[in-house]
């Protein structure tokens, strides 16, 4: 510590076939080398264009580079194999003692030479302490060749700082540029306001004018011509087809929905800092865990108001379908990273653990959340449910179900899909994302959007006599996960440069396991407005 270093020689390496072709591989596939410093990831501080002397970090240092001779057509690789390190620290005023606060690295790609056989005292002559010879540049670059000796070496080099050791992280998660984020968050209001006074609207005109109408008792012939909705009174609480599907389906959303929401706060209050390394992903994890409890309780409340009796069959589709779905797409892409012999494969005993902690905790506690929520008393629908179903009347064709789906998941996902780039750039681009208290506001927004334009379809389609709004209004506000994965698509052919399959498979499957989740996340928001909603409307008319 605090003792420079310069020219220290790692050791020397002479390539043969396999080695050579290994490294040129690495350096054709852009590969970088990560290193950890008192739990500092190692950065290559990197000149920004736009900012003013504003410095962009890059995460590790490549392994080499492509270049070309002056005056050859021929592309070579060359290897980064002189490191100068710079470590930061911080001086404690009322001690001798230091703190590191920052570990930067600048590589370079050197040829060494040396005179006379190599022994262990050989001094290179590119670069020499004694003679003060420093690596300043890569002018002589070192070609990665079969039979080519290699001379690893580095500098390091101690600079004080100001920074506290507190706030040593601050350097690594500043925003290159929150004035898109702010646009994102304005486009997004709108937005939400265009869809806020639509509902208004709606609620003032439905609820004021149709309803005081309903309950002046005008002529029937009048009420029919001003609104559709009220006809289908006998047939709106109807159970759906499928209802048990429906009924997992929003207790794996309300799962989800508990998760994010509390993560998202632990994340702004700030105990999920980036400097416990997987400390998100583990919250995310246990919270999934404990919020099988709410799982339980809300699927089960929703199996018995639609008068089913096997509430345990239920308990079971909710505690393992979506998890089961999940982890069987995760091993079948950690099976391929393990094949790869790649050190990011998730090791044998933590697939181990977290199906221990799944059946262990998760499975019994949606249980018991179903058994809380089955000695609830029956949700009471605000009307009487007909004995037999109304016939629903030829619908317009922008009513119909596949378009008004897909059109509802437009606006949900045009609210979310700026922030969607900044955070599919953090992890696939290896960059810090770090702006929790954007992402917070995103996802309030988003939450608003996915209830808002639920409703306005939801009244449209009861307006014009179509009752079956239960599983169309789950997947209304779903359907923007359809847009999330072709946005995913689009950005992997536009902003990623990915050739080996293997890698691609990993992509398109992490990406398809957020958009199933995304879907089941939006589904349920969408389906519990809706279902507010109605039972709202529902309950302010006389029914004779």
């Amino acid at each position: 510590m605090r003792k420079p270093r310069m020219c220290n020689i790692v050791c020397r390496k002479v390539l043969d076939k396999k080695t050579a072709k290994a490294f040129k591989e690495k350096i054709d596939d852009e590969y970088r080398v990560n290193m950890i410093l008192d739990n500092l990831p190692l950065v290559v501080p990197i000149r920004g264009f736009d900012q003013e002397n504003g410095v962009v970090y890059q995460h590790g240092f490549h392994v080499g580079l492509k270049g070309r001779y002056a005056g050859s057509k021929e592309e070579k690789q060359f290897i980064n194999n002189h490191l100068t390190f710079t470590v930061k620290y911080h001086k404690d005023p009322h001690a001798d003692s230091a703190r590191i606060v920052g570990f930067e690295v600048k590589p370079f790609s050197v040829k060494h030479e040396y005179k006379g056989e190599w022994n262990e005292k050989t001094r290179l002559t590119t670069c020499d302490p004694q003679a003060k010879r420093a690596v300043t540049s890569s002018e002589s670059p070192q070609e990665v060749e079969e039979t080519r000796e290699i001379i690893f070496t580095y500098d390091v080099e101690f600079q004080e700082s100001d920074v506290k050791w507190a706030y040593r992280w601050d350097t690594y998660l500043l925003m290159a540029d929150d004035q898109i984020h702010w646009f994102s968050i304005v486009n997004s209001l709108m937005t939400v306001l265009f869809l806020s006074g639509m509902v208004a609207m709606i609620m003032l005109r439905t609820l004021y004018r149709d309803i005081s109408k309903y309950n002046q008792l005008e002529t029937q012939e009048e009420a029919q011509e001003e609104t559709g909705w009220k006809l289908v009174h006998g047939d709106v609480f109807r159970a759906p087809a499928n209802s048990d599907l429906l009924c997992v389906y929003v207790g794996t959303g309300v799962q989800f929905f508990g998760m994010i929401l509390v993560t998202m706060i632990f994340a702004l209050l700030g105990f999920l800092s980036p400097s416990n390394r997987g400390g998100l992903m583990t919250a995310m994890l246990l919270l999934w865990v404990f919020m099988g409890l709410f799982a339980g309780y809300s699927s089960v409340r929703l199996y018995k108001l639609f008068k089913g009796t096997e509430w345990k069959k239920i308990t079971l589709k909710t505690a393992f379908m979506f998890p089961s779905t999940i982890f069987s797409i995760f091993f079948v892409l950690n099976a391929l990273i393990w094949g790869q012999k790649s050190s990011g494969a998730v090791p044998f005993g933590t697939m181990i653990a977290l199906v221990l902690l799944w059946f262990g905790i998760s499975v019994p506690l949606v249980f018991i959340g179903s058994h809380i929520g089955i000695q609830k008393p029956t949700i009471q629908d605000p009307v009487k449910t007909s004995k037999i179903p109304r016939q629903i009347p030829e619908q317009a064709w922008y009513m119909n179900p596949t378009f008004s789906i897909l059109i509802g998941g437009i606006l949900p996902f045009g609210a979310v899909f700026i922030e969607l780039f900044f955070i599919l750039t953090s992890i696939w681009l290896h960059q810090f994302y770090y702006i929790f208290g954007f992402l917070f506001i995103v996802f309030v927004i988003l939450i608003v959007t996915c209830a808002e334009i639920t409703i306005v379809l939801c009244y449209f389609q009861l307006c014009s006599e179509d009752y079956r709004w239960w599983w169309r209004s789950y997947l209304t506000s779903g359907s923007s996960a359809l847009y999330l994965f072709l946005y995913a698509a689009f950005y992997f052919f536009t902003k990623l440069d990915i050739t080996k399959p293997v890698s691609g498979v990993l992509y398109f499957g992490y990406m398809l396991i957020v958009s199933y989740s995304f879907f089941v996340l939006t589904g349920t928001i969408g389906f519990y407005a809706c279902f507010r909603f109605t039972r709202l409307i529902y309950s302010s008319v006389k029914i004779e």
